[in-house]
C-alpha cells in the first residue's frame, strides 16, 4: 500500500480550536462580573423617605409630582427652597399642610401668592397627617432622583433585569461556542474524508458505478395507468372544491385583524395591569346598541395627572422590550393624547386647539345584521371576554373572535338564560321549560334562532 505523504492540517486545525475555546471562556467568566447598581436616597433631617414616598403616593401624587408642575407646584426639595427663596421654615409647611384654607384666610402672603397663581384652587387640607409624616414627606421630596444603572446598549432594563441581561449574554457565548466548535469538526470531516480519497486513488482502487438497466420512467409508467390517473383526477376534483369552500366561507371573515392604531392603547396595562373595568371607557354598552368609542375626555379623567408612564413594577418583559414598548414610548403617547385633546402640560389648562383622532375600526358586522350590546350586556350578563377575548392581555386590540352566523348560534345553542332576578322572564321561562321539558332554557330555545331576531 503506499503511503500519502503526511499533512499536519489536523494538528492545526485541533490547536486553533482549543485557543479560540479558551478565549471564549475567559470572556464568559468576564461576562459573569455583573456589578449591580445601587440606588442612594438622602433622607432630611428627622424623616424616613421610603415612608415618605408611600404616604406621597397616597394623599399628594394626584396633584403633585417630584419635577413638574401639575395641579399643584412640583415638590423636588420643597423644603429648602421655600426656606431659601421666601424665608419659610418647617412649621410654616405644617400649618399650610394641615389647613391651607386657613393659611389663606390668614392673610399669608405666599400663600396667597400660590392661590392665585394656581387658578384659585385651594389645596386639599390633611389634619391627619402627624409632623413626623409630614418630616417622611418631605425627606422624600429632598431626596436625589436615583441615578440611572449603566447599561450596555439596547439593554433598557434594571434590577433584577441586569442579571438575566448578562445570564442572556452568557448563554449566547456558550451557544457561539459550541457552533464554532460544531462547525470545525465539519471541516475536519470533509478533510478525513478527502485524505481517504487520496489514499484510495495513490493504491489503484477505483469505485465504478454500475450501470442501472433502463426502465420505462415513472411519469409514463402512471400516464399508461388509466386507473391511477382516474382516481388521481378525482382526488383533485374533490380537494380543490374542498380548499375553494374554506376560502370563500372565510370572505368577510377578520377574525385576527390587528391594525396599527394613531395612537397606541395598551389594554394590557388599563385593564389588565390597571384593572379598570370595560365600562367605564364603553359605558354606552350598558344601555346602548352599540359600545361606542371613548371620548378623549374619559381619557383626560386620569391623564390630567399622569404625564408620564412609569413602568410595570414587575420590570418590562422581554417581548416589550423587543417590540419598543420602553416607559419613553407611552410617554410619548400620552403626549399625542395631549395633543389631541389640546391641552397645556405647563398652564395646566385646555387650549381649545383639538385635533380628532381616526381610530381604525376593528369589529365590523354586516348592516344587515342586528346585534344590540345593552341586550347581551345589561339583561344577559355576558362578559366582555366571551366575544372580544382576554382583553387585559392584548397590547394591541384585535379581533378575537370570527363573529359569523354559525358563530353566534352556537352560543346561542349552548347559553342558558339567565331568570334570577329578572321578572321578564319568569313566567315565559316557566311555560316553555314544561314544553321542552328541561329545567335550564337556552337563548335558543327562547327564540333565539328566529331569523327577525338578528336580520331585519
Amino acid at each position: 500500500m503506499k503511503k500519502v505523504p503526511y499533512r499536519n492540517q489536523f494538528s492545526k486545525i485541533l490547536g486553533l480550536s482549543l485557543i479560540v475555546f479558551l478565549l471564549f471562556a475567559s470572556s464568559l467568566t468576564a461576562q459573569d462580573a455583573v456589578v449591580d447598581a445601587t440606588v442612594t436616597e438622602a433622607a432630611a433631617a428627622g424623616g424616613d423617605a421610603a415612608k415618605g414616598k408611600a404616604l406621597f403616593n397616597q394623599n399628594c401624587a394626584a396633584c403633585h409630582a417630584l419635577n413638574r408642575k401639575m395641579t399643584g407646584p412640583a415638590l423636588a426639595n420643597v423644603e429648602s427652597r421655600l426656606s431659601e427663596d421666601e424665608g419659610l421654615g418647617k412649621e410654616w409647611l405644617y400649618s399650610w399642610i394641615k389647613n391651607s384654607p386657613g393659611v389663606i384666610k390668614s392673610g399669608d402672603a405666599y400663600a396667597n401668592k400660590v392661590y392665585a397663581e394656581y387658578n384659585q384652587a385651594a389645596m386639599t387640607a390633611f389634619p391627619t397627617l402627624s409632623n413626623g409624616d409630614i418630616d417622611d414627606i418631605l425627606a422624600y421630596t429632598a431626596a436625589p432622583a436615583p441615578a440611572a444603572p449603566a447599561a450596555a446598549a439596547g439593554d433598557v432594563q434594571s434590577g433584577s433585569g441586569g442579571s438575566a441581561s448578562s445570564a442572556g449574554v452568557s448563554n449566547e457565548i456558550i451557544l457561539g461556542a459550541l457552533v464554532l466548535v460544531f462547525g470545525l469538526l465539519v471541516v475536519m470531516l470533509l478533510l478525513v474524508n478527502k485524505t481517504l480519497q487520496r489514499i484510495a486513488q495513490a493504491n489503484g482502487i477505483v469505485v465504478e458505478k454500475e450501470n442501472a438497466e433502463k426502465r420505462t420512467p415513472i411519469w409514463k409508467a402512471f400516464a399508461q395507468n388509466q386507473f391511477l390517473v382516474l382516481v388521481t383526477a378525482i382526488f383533485l376534483l374533490l380537494g380543490s372544491a374542498y380548499f375553494a369552500y374554506g376560502w370563500m366561507m372565510q370572505v368577510g371573515v377578520d377574525q385576527g385583524y390587528k391594525p396599527i392604531q394613531p395612537i397606541h392603547y395598551s389594554h394590557k396595562i388599563h385593564a389588565g395591569d390597571n384593572k379598570i373595568e370595560c365600562k367605564y371607557c364603553h359605558s354606552s354598552a350598558r344601555v346602548s346598541k352599540h359600545s361606542g368609542i371613548p371620548s378623549l375626555n374619559v381619557c383626560m379623567n386620569c391623564h390630567k395627572s399622569i404625564y408620564e408612564y412609569a413602568g410595570n413594577p414587575e420590570g418590562p418583559t422581554q417581548e416589550d422590550l423587543e417590540n419598543g414598548y420602553t416607559n419613553e414610548f407611552y410617554t410619548g403617547e400620552i403626549k399625542k393624547l395631549y395633543k389631541a385633546v389640546g391641552w397645556d402640560e405647563e398652564s395646566q389648562k385646555y387650549t381649545g386647539e383639538s385635533q380628532p383622532v381616526e381610530w381604525v375600526r376593528i369589529h365590523n358586522l354586516p348592516d344587515f345584521a342586528y346585534f344590540n350590546h345593552s341586550q347581551h350586556v345589561s339583561v344577559a350578563g355576558v362578559e366582555c371576554q366571551t366575544c372580544h377575548g382576554p382583553v387585559e392581555e392584548m397590547e394591541i386590540m384585535y379581533q378575537y373572535s370570527p363573529l359569523t352566523m354559525g358563530w353566534c348560534i352556537d352560543c346561542h345553542r349552548e347559553t342558558n338564560v339567565k331568570v334570577e332576578g329578572n321578572e321578564y322572564y319568569e313566567k315565559i321561562h316557566a311555560e316553555l321549560s314544561k314544553k321542552y321539558g328541561v329545567d335550564n332554557l337556552t337563548a335558543a330555545q327562547l327564540g333565539g334562532l328566529e331569523c327577525g331576531k338578528c336580520h331585519y
